[in-house]
């Protein structure tokens, strides 16, 4: 059996990696066509933004039965029922003829994005307890890449003036592709048993509570940046219309770059320190854009968001699959429900902090939650 592991474990690191690329490509894909859709069906920015709120509410509706059907039936059986269906619905989306249906289209996208989500973490938990050591970030950071990718390619299909349907169509043929070459090469689902079975619903201990807030504070700023950091361009900095993208593309940069070098430096120093240091990072980030809102220097502080954010979710993803009292599918579900609250309270609460004071206030809270990932990670010695 240590043979067969040896031979097959960078077999399967690199198909559990082709399933994180699937997940990336497609969520690049449906929002590189979103202002087609929006003037195919005449949509206000109002409309447009309840309608877009569709999709993280099926993310959080599913996460309960997600994390039960993995537990249930294992991340092998689902990963590839997750990895066809989310792609897939790429489809129902370019064909909704009214608001309505785009919103209900986008519901189930929340729900196949979140069962493959669940499953293919199940799984890089399983790969990285086979290698003994810190992987984690670098599946991440191939989602990232698999974003840029899908970035870039809905820039092609945009500018020759290819439909959304063709587009998707065709994403969906390279996904299938793709799931077709990597399935047979995940791991088996009794290799990711460790010891006696776990009950598929437990109250979450407090371990997993503290990790669910540490992704939390970090899902916070990691929102704030996706939604605010081109308004923040606009209206703060007074970058010119042309470069209102940079801080984000900075942020997205350093963000992809930093979760290949996150498992390196996690071995190196200890997931503790590096928590930590991510803390000091975003919200160092952050103040430095609020307090020098120049191109210059609030690029740099967008840089430092980055790195800071890179590395929090892949490692507390990490610590959560190793739960002794959960299994992994409803340990990183518990984990992801806290987590992404934060991506969906942040840029709410940035506008309606700014409205009553300024964007500079706002982003000022953000960066003291995104403090809080140093000062959580300080409350536990045994993290590591």
């Amino acid at each position: 059996m240590n043979i067969a592991l040896n031979i097959n474990t960078r077999v399967y690191r690199i198909a559990i990696s082709a399933f994180f690329f699937v997940a990336g490509l497609t969520f690049a894909t449906w929002a590189s066509r979103i202002p087609d859709i929006k003037s195919k069906l005449q949509l206000s920015d109002a409309a447009l933004g309840l309608i877009l709120f569709a999709l993280p509410v099926g993310q959080m509706v599913s996460l309960p039965l997600s994390a039960a059907l993995v537990s249930r039936f294992g991340s092998k059986s689902l990963i590839i029922t997750g990895a066809l269906l989310y792609p897939l619905s790429l489809i129902l989306l370019s064909v909704s003829g009214t608001g309505i249906a785009l919103a209900f289209s986008l519901f189930v996208f929340g729900i196949w994005a979140n069962l493959l989500n669940i499953a293919m973490n199940t799984q890089a938990v399983s790969v990285e307890n086979i290698y003994g050591r810190s992987i984690m970030a670098s599946f991440h950071g191939v989602w990232s890449m698999a974003g840029f990718a899908g970035a870039l390619a809905g820039t092609f299909f945009v500018s020759n003036s290819i439909s959304p349907l063709l587009h998707f169509t065709i994403i969906c043929i390279v996904t299938g592709l793709v799931v077709w070459a990597a399935y047979r090469h995940t791991v088996p689902s009794d290799m990711s048993e460790t010891g006696e079975k776990k009950k598929l619903f437990v109250k979450p201990d407090s371990r997993i509570l503290l990790l669910g807030m540490i992704a939390f504070c970090c899902m916070v700023c990691e929102g704030a940046m996706a939604d605010w950091s081109g308004v923040y361009y606009q209206k703060v900095v007074q970058a010119p219309a042309a470069l209102t993208t940079v801080g984000y593309v900075a942020f997205m940069g350093t963000m992809a770059t930093g979760r290949f070098f996150g498992d390196w430096l996690v071995t190196k120093f200890g997931v503790t320190r590096i928590l930590q240091l991510s803390g000091v990072l975003i919200a160092g980030g952050l103040v430095t854009a609020v307090l020098l809102p120049n191109m210059a220097t609030a690029t740099i502080g967008f840089l430092m968001v980055g790195f800071g954010v890179s590395s929090v979710v892949p490692v507390v993803f990490s610590l959560a699959g190793k739960s002794k009292n959960m299994s992994p599918g409803a340990a990183l579900a518990s984990v992801s429900t806290i987590s992404f609250l934060g991506f969906l309270i942040g840029p709410p609460v940035i506008g309606f902090v700014a409205e009553l004071t300024s964007l500079r206030i706002s982003f000022l809270i953000i960066a003291l939650l995104g403090f809080g990932t140093t000062l959580l990670a300080s409350k536990t010695k045994q993290i590591d």
